[in-house]
């Protein structure tokens, strides 16, 4: 079959697509890669969620790598994607994490962790499909090390973190453990600084419930019950590898990751840091705004962390992080952590002694509105119609009665209708599909763009 590593890695179908024959060939590939770039000298860490076999097909991977020279160090445990990325970088290795994020519970992947501890750009995920199918010598046999992973993060974590402020917080915590790997690793950093919590669905479970190890909306159905039940309370959750997290404000709603990326970067200029924001054109322009009111520089960059990752490499960046629920911060990996996400959140209302609807009722002063989204999907009939489509919708010069008022290609087409108005069209790379983003301050002029931008 044919593979291809997306913006996140390689992920298929467990017994159709994910096979043992497939894991060996991508297996073989990344250590292909990782041979030539930096010798047998370079240790390669395994690590893997709680879906079904990414334990067992991890060991395997581990043992592939062993009998060919590398020194191999294995997860003892389920472990965070950002657990086993940081500890790439602390141990100047390279990482495989057994994990599909939050997809549905069918699937399984593989993402390949540079030494720098963030997604695998496109320069290296090409190297490796190039080396599929080649043969990998075999050396002396390396060595098998069982590890946990989790001490060198808690470490950093706590330097980063301040534990005793939070322990001032008068909100209740209620943490949707959502079948999830960070269940044993959140948990157990707010227990052992004596933080007390709520809990819900703290086990592995390979079917997640029913749902999917995602968090949205959709799935902390039972998060946003428990904090409305729960008097002056807030919710965290991580999706199935902890990269990402959501976050339910003290009145039982979702709160978008544009807002937490806004209120941390409020949070964290006032704590010190220094640097420039990183966005993906996905993102909202409530950040724009709110970085510009604070002198921030903004980069923006294509949708996919491993952009934003590049960026937080390249620059002095405060904080990086995308639409779909994914940040890091300076001093930290360029890795998306939900795992720091939510403890910043939590830091973020003790030391602002304010409530998270406080904090956001902040940034929406702050950026002079609130702003509202949505997606239409266009489905079309073959892939050869994308460009076409593509290049009529950079001739338009107005939508509807609003004049468009600048033009970006640098992922899709954005258009912007003011400085509060966005339209954002992006290919699906997977489909013949075009996703179609609405973006701006009134919900009825959300309607009226919807129903005005007409391809």
């Amino acid at each position: 079959m044919s593979i291809s590593f997306g913006t996140d890695g390689w992920r298929a179908v467990l017994e159709k697509d994910f096979t043992p024959q497939n894991v060996e060939r991508v297996t073989l590939a990344i250590g292909n890669y990782v041979k030539s770039k930096y010798g047998l000298d370079k240790p390669i860490l395994i690590g893997y969620d709680p879906r079904r076999m990414a334990a067992e097909f991890g060991e395997f991977s581990a043992n592939l790598l062993k009998d060919k020279g590398f020194n191999v160090y294995y997860s003892s445990r389920v472990v965070p994607t950002p657990v086993l990325a940081y500890n790439a970088q602390n141990m100047n290795a390279c990482a495989i994490m057994f994990t599909a994020s939050h997809n549905p519970p069918e699937y399984l992947g593989m993402k390949f962790i540079p030494d720098y501890a963030g997604p695998a750009t496109s320069d290296i995920t090409d190297a490796i499909i190039n080396n599929l199918d080649k043969e990998l010598s075999e050396e002396a046999c390396g060595k098998f090390h069982k590890t946990d992973f989790s001490q060198k993060y808690y470490e950093h974590i706590n330097k980063i973190i301040n534990f005793e402020l939070i322990k001032t917080i008068n909100t209740d915590i209620v943490f949707d453990g959502l079948y999830s790997s960070s269940i044993g690793y959140f948990d157990k950093l707010l227990e052992s600084r004596g933080i007390q919590f709520h809990t819900l669905h703290m086990y592995y479970d390979y079917d997640f419930g029913g749902g999917m190890p995602d968090p949205k909306p959709r799935f902390l159905k039972d998060l946003m019950t428990k904090v409305k039940n729960t008097p002056n309370s807030i919710g965290l959750a991580n999706d199935g590898d902890a990269d990402r997290f959501g976050v339910i404000n003290e009145n039982g709603e979702y709160v978008s990751p544009n807002e937490v990326i806004a209120i941390l970067l409020k949070h964290l200029l006032e704590k010190g840091y220094r640097g420039a924001v990183v966005k993906t054109v996905g993102s909202s322009i409530l950040i724009d705004l709110v970085a510009k009111e604070l002198g921030i520089d903004v980069i923006e960059t294509p949708v996919g962390f491993k952009y934003v990752g590049e960026a937080m490499r390249k620059n002095e960046v405060i904080i990086g992080g995308e639409e779909s629920g994914g940040l890091s911060i300076k001093g930290h990996i360029p890795e998306k952590d939900g795992i720091i996400a939510n403890l910043l959140i939590l830091e973020a209302m003790a030391e602002s002694k304010k409530s998270l609807v406080e904090l956001q009722e902040e940034i929406y002063t702050l950026a002079g509105a609130k702003f509202y989204n949505d997606r239409i999907d266009l489905k079309l009939d073959s892939q050869e119609e994308i460009k076409p489509i593509m290049e009529k919708v950079l001739s338009f010069k107005t939508v509807g009665k609003y004049n468009i008022t600048s033009y970006d290609t640098k992922d899709g087409v954005k258009l912007m209708l003011g400085n509060r108005t966005k339209i954002l069209i992006r290919p699906s790379g997977t489909e013949p599909l075009l996703r179609i983003y609405f973006e701006t301050d009134k919900t009825e002029k959300l309607e009226y763009l919807k129903d005005n931008f007409v391809i």
